[in-house]
């Protein structure tokens, strides 16, 4: 289920992306200051409720992706973007490293116009400064009905920090947020 960002008297807004595999881009925002919540799961397909092999079949339009509740006294939606592109391959279509298939594409899922603008303007800046080497692929879609993973999905990095795939693909991504967004980062919430 979506729920919408909230606006009135700093409360709590809502940012739904998706960079490949939700481990990782749950493992990197979980670790960002003013981030309260992060729930993985599936979001822009056209199955109601899907479960895990469904979506891997490819037949059910299902992106891996991740909610993020934050705090925008304390983080800006700009700033959600910014560790967003810089922690996965915004140039890379349906793949991110060993993951591939149209589940793992990179996608803003927008709430409201203003993540929509905010998000394109973001994208334009990108692909003018030449920072990726390649043109940004990531697609801007309207958020839809969000279908949360069972529990062991949910934080998987902060359960299995010695999983080979943690230490091989997550970890790099984390040492970026520490090294890049240092005044953004923290340990686990």
């Amino acid at each position: 289920m979506t729920i919408m960002p909230q606006t009135a008297n700093g409360s709590l807004m809502l940012a739904t992306l998706a960079g490949g595999c939700y481990w990782c881009t749950d493992a990197v925002f979980r670790r960002v200051k003013g981030v309260q919540n992060v729930q993985s799961g599936f979001t822009g397909g056209h199955v109601p409720n899907p479960n895990y092999h469904e979506v891997m079949s490819g037949r059910t339009g299902h992106i891996e992706s991740v909610q993020i509740s934050f705090d925008p006294r304390q983080i800006s939606y700009p700033k959600i973007l910014e560790v967003f592109f810089a922690t996965h391959d915004p140039t890379s279509f349906d793949r991110q490293g060993y993951d591939t298939g149209p589940m793992y594409r990179s996608v803003v899922f927008w709430h409201n116009r203003e993540q929509l603008e905010t998000a394109n303007d973001m994208i334009d800046k990108l692909n003018g400064s030449g920072l990726y080497g390649g043109k940004i692929v990531t697609e801007l879609r309207e958020a839809s009905d969000f279908n949360p993973v069972s529990d062991d999905q949910q934080d998987f990095y902060g359960k299995n920090t010695q999983a080979s795939y943690c230490q091989i693909i997550i970890d790099p991504k984390l040492r970026k947020l520490w090294k890049d967004f240092a005044n953004l980062a923290q340990e686990s919430n």
